[in-house]
């Protein structure tokens, strides 16, 4: 098994996290073992972050101590694999649905280093004193106003020169322009506070989604 990054893996073209919680199994994953350690099978079909490592990411910025805010964390998937690679650190992971913020609980519970919030994105305010300061921004959110919602947070809660991850669906935004129009929109918007490490798009893995690190200037 081949080390990508900081506690990702890949062999025969599959990705893996190192099981923090070893023996648990959060979403009918595949437990495979390598090196004497567990590791968890991780789809990039389910997750976006997977889809972009997959698609070539060229850095992923989230160490095993990173404090993560996760923006629509939904049901938990790729929290919970975040929560492997950050294993020294905290996700704080925020859905504003409650009937997947339940499943959002059930995976915390198993896991000690995901914080489940119950709060709007649209609002950082309502949470910043819970969640504080932190080294990254994660956003998977399928609002009109994604990058309004990702700024916002990133201006309250990221550290200077700390990450923000957007993985940005362009038909939650406009269905009538064109991905790449949207993509090119969202770009010159982040920009302006941002400077983008790597841009890519998703597509056929995730459709319709393009996926930018960028560092707070």
């Amino acid at each position: 098994m081949r080390q990508v990054f900081q506690g990702v893996f890949e062999e025969d073209r599959k990705l893996y996290t190192l099981n923090s919680m070893p023996g648990q199994q959060l979403f009918e994953e595949e437990l495979v073992i390598a090196n004497g350690k567990e590791h968890r099978s991780w789809s990039p079909l389910r997750s976006k972050l997977a889809a972009a490592i997959v698609k070539g990411l060229p850095q992923l910025p989230i160490t095993a101590k990173s404090k993560v805010l996760y923006l629509g964390a939904a049901h938990g998937y790729t929290p919970s694999f975040i929560s492997d690679i950050a294993s020294d650190g905290a996700v704080f992971a925020i859905d504003f649905a409650p009937r997947v913020v339940r499943d959002l609980v059930f995976a915390a519970e198993k896991r000690k280093n995901i914080l489940p919030l119950l709060a709007d994105a649209n609002h950082p305010e309502s949470y910043y004193n819970i969640a504080g300061a932190v080294d990254i921004v994660y956003q998977d959110v399928a609002q009109k106003n994604q990058v309004g919602i990702f700024l916002k947070n990133c201006d309250l809660l990221l550290k200077p020169g700390g990450f923000g991850m957007l993985a940005l669906k362009a038909r939650s935004v406009d269905v009538t322009m064109q991905p790449q129009m949207i993509f090119a929109a969202a770009r010159k918007e982040l920009e302006k506070k941002f400077t983008i490490d790597d841009f890519r798009i998703l597509s056929p893995l995730q459709k319709d989604h393009a996926f930018f690190v960028c560092q707070k200037k």
